[in-house]
């Protein structure tokens, strides 16, 4: 796939327009061309921390870079010559997590968030000139009752920031209106900066009410319209407000019921899985304001359109989840089209240009079904090429035999939800040829895969009507009952066998990595399977777990051994824990009662997924980020648990580079606003400066971390493995199988030593 080229021109052609026409944009297409992405590597290692860098961010202007770290320093860095210029000691008592430039203040204040629930605010201009300096913050205010994990800004707003906490709470702080506030939970707390409260915003799925409190993971505005606001936490949805259209700031005292929002972006796949270990760590417009990034903990990257009413309307309803996979001989009630030809509707001649793209299109075609034999990536890259660049020149005929072998592709892959695009490929084929037996086949092939057994017969047995002498669409058929039959088998032992653990409260004994992580299943079978007992059941108890590392003494990382040291904190908290939802005179009121308004809920629809981003790790980490690349976001890229950084075009989500930019985990990812120079940071205590300065181009790079040897498809295949196994191949959490909850007094465990093995 190196001979297809990439979608952003030649770059050649790209400098003689500029010459010819002056076009003012043409430095926009240059910035983040993929003959430039071709050629980043490492330029410069950025010391100053001691800890791991958790946020990066540049200036508007792009001459400074400011970072924050574990050791809970803000470092600014001097763009032009790579040097420290301050490195101020913030009084944070916990891990920074976000830091940002405030806009129109000439970058003399700047705005930091941690781990100890405080947002601080710091006059540069104070300080005395020396590059350390510990400065008292102009304002702090202390009103989250947890972990503050990020901060938004408005371009052209210098007296307003938003902090998005895993409270539940997105606050606004005014600085006009005061540089303090009572720390939450005292006696006299009162401070009125709550703008979205979601305490009571969490979804299991898109049909079922809002309910536990969504910790807030991260926030956006949108820098086209600032009256956007996006946010993502602890469920599967992000989500979009109008600020104004919400209601008037308000107090944590009482509990409000969550707003109306504009739209919940969620892949349609994932908005009826309800496992609590799924969530957003990383939410974020694109530069025009059209499009949002959304990165999940175990699962990829997904590109959607806010802009969902043009032509390409992706807005969906829990209804449509369980259509999907039912077999009808109608889609969404239309009448499907009878068997298509390679002629195109209009009956018009087919220029040349679009005959020599139509060839172009065939042979990718026929390279992708040539790789069923052998390995399936390159074919499935084949396929996306036709179907997101050429989709409205091909015939329908082509476009149908391009979803089907796209379909046989991922299915053969079986990379983490390969089963779920195929079905959406399968659907998009039913939709065009309704008298063929592939998209059929196919399509119990997938359903099999998700353990949707009985569904699959049916998709199956239509098949068969279609293609009565084919012998493979038998054999479908046959496993397809031998499926159901060790389906019930297993269904029934189980109900034999009964529970070996029994809890206090319902029989059943919990251990720690039980309720973390509910035992996320190791397939999507599993996943899409019927619920075990915990998935439907609620915890009293809430936990927050967190990896933290230290430069200092001896901890740190093992060269030699490759293994992280750091320490181990569990928090332990349960439902109405007075920290969290108490007011002045410690009761809480709550919104209406769950059974009220589970009987008033309305579903609402959601916006599914334009692009899917993979080949990278997101498990260990839930800071992690997903970033546009460029003036014009042509270009995505994140980072990894293992230790490399991803980039992928957007467009096809093919992708480009593979970078290797920490030993352990990269986490951050921020292009530079004009040139082409990306800040990466992760858990080294460095950050990562990248230029297209490398003599060659290539696929993959290396860095301080070591050069980059391995194999793409290698690297990627081993990303998906720790995807399907979830936290489990980060954190060895069988360590903490001995321990029970009951075992443990409400309130925080800390572990020190820990380590962990980093793969």
């Amino acid at each position: 796939m190196d001979s297809v080229p990439f979608h952003d021109g030649n770059i050649h052609h790209i400098l003689e327009t500029r010459y010819l026409h002056s076009r003012q944009d043409v430095n926009h297409s240059l910035q983040t061309h993929s003959s430039l992405i071709r050629r980043l590597t490492q330029e410069r290692e950025l010391e100053g921390h001691l800890g791991c860098v958790n946020a990066v961010a540049w200036n508007s202007r792009g001459s400074l870079l400011i970072s924050g770290s574990d050791d809970t320093r803000i470092n600014i860095w001097n763009y032009a010559d790579r040097k420290l210029l301050h490195s101020i000691d913030t009084g944070h008592t916990a891990n920074i997590f976000c830091t940002k430039f405030i806009p129109e203040t000439s970058d003399e204040i700047v705005v930091s968030g941690a781990g100890d629930a405080e947002v601080r605010l710091f006059n540069l201009s104070h300080l005395n000139g020396s590059a350390e300096n510990a400065i008292a913050p102009s304002a702090l205010y202390q009103c989250h009752t947890r972990r503050v994990k990020k901060l938004a800004v408005e371009n052209g707003n210098p007296n307003v920031v938003w902090s998005a906490s895993e409270d539940g709470t997105l606050r606004q702080h005014d600085f006009r209106e005061g540089t303090s506030c009572p720390p939450a939970g005292s006696s006299h707390q009162e401070c009125r900066s709550v703008l979205l409260d979601l305490r009571s915003g969490a979804k299991r799925s898109l049909a079922d009410p809002p309910k536990q409190v969504l910790a807030l993971k991260s926030c956006d505005i949108s820098s086209t319209r600032p009256h956007l606001l996006l946010v993502g936490g602890s469920d599967a949805f992000a989500r979009l407000y109008d600020r104004r259209m919400l209601p008037p700031l308000s107090s944590c005292r009482k509990r409000m019921s969550p707003p109306p929002c504009v739209n919940y972006f969620c892949p349609m796949h994932l908005s009826d899985r309800g496992h609590p270990s799924l969530h957003l760590t990383h939410v974020t417009f694109g530069p025009d304001g059209d499009e949002v990034l959304l990165s999940y903990s175990g699962e990829h990257v997904y590109l959607m359109n806010v802009n969902h009413a043009g032509l390409n309307d992706m807005q969906y309803t829990s209804g449509d989840v369980s259509k999907l996979m039912t077999y009808s001989p109608t889609i969404n009630g239309m009448e499907l089209q009878p068997s298509v030809s390679s002629v195109f509707p209009n009956g018009f001649s087919i220029k040349k240009n679009v005959a020599a793209k139509i060839d172009y299109c065939r042979k990718l075609i026929k390279y992708a079904e040539k790789t069923l034999n052998d390995g399936p990536y390159y074919g499935i890259e084949a396929c996306n090429e036709v179907l997101n660049c050429y989709s409205l020149t091909i015939g329908p005929a082509l476009k149908y035999e391009c979803l089907c072998i796209r379909a046989a592709l991922l299915l053969k892959r079986k990379w983490k939800n390969d089963a779920h695009m195929a079905i959406r490929d399968c659907c998009a084929a039913r939709k065009i040829d309704n008298y063929d037996y592939k998209a059929l086949y196919y399509m119990s092939d997938a359903l099999s895969q998700l353990g949707r057994h009985k569904e699959a017969l049916d998709f199956a047995v239509a098949a068969q009507l279609l293609a009565p002498s084919i012998p493979e669409v038998a054999e479908r058929v046959e496993k397809a009952k031998k499926d159901i039959s060790s389906a019930e088998a297993e269904k029934n032992n189980k109900t034999n066998d009964g529970g070996s653990r029994f809890d206090s409260r319902g029989g059943r004994i919990l251990s720690l990595s039980d309720i973390l992580y509910r035992s996320e299943a190791n397939s999507d079978a599993s996943q899409d399977g019927p619920r075990s007992e915990r998935d439907d059941s609620d915890y009293d108890e809430e936990l927050e777990l967190d990896f933290e590392t230290s430069m200092s003494g001896d901890e740190g990382h093992d060269v030699e051994s490759n293994i992280l040291h750091g320490s181990l904190n569990l928090r332990i908290h349960r439902r109405g824990d007075s920290r969290e939802s108490t007011g002045a005179n410690g009761t809480v009121e709550s919104p209406s009662s769950s059974s009220q308004n589970d009987k008033a809920y309305q579903s609402e629809a959601a916006i599914d997924m334009n692009q899917r981003y993979i080949g990278h790790c997101n498990v260990g980490t839930d800071i992690k980020q997903a970033s546009f690349l460029g003036q014009r976001g042509e270009f995505v890229a994140s980072g990894s648990d293992d230790g490399r950084w991803f980039i992928w075009e957007k467009r096809t989500g093919r992708l480009i580079k593979m970078l290797n930019g920490d030993e352990s985990v990269v986490n951050c990812v921020q292009c530079h606003p004009f040139d082409f120079v990306v800040a990466t940071s992760g858990i080294d205590s460095t950050i990562k400066l990248w230029t297209p300065s490398a003599p060659v181009p290539s696929a993959v790079a290396g860095g301080a971390a070591g050069p980059e040897t391995a194999d793409v498809l290698v690297a990627m295949e081993s990303n998906q493995q720790k995807l399907s196994r979830g936290r489990d191949s980060i954190l060895p959490f069988e360590l903490l199988e001995p321990f029970r909850m009951h075992e443990f007094p409400e309130g925080s465990l800390r572990l020190r030593p820990f380590e962990c093995a980093q793969s």
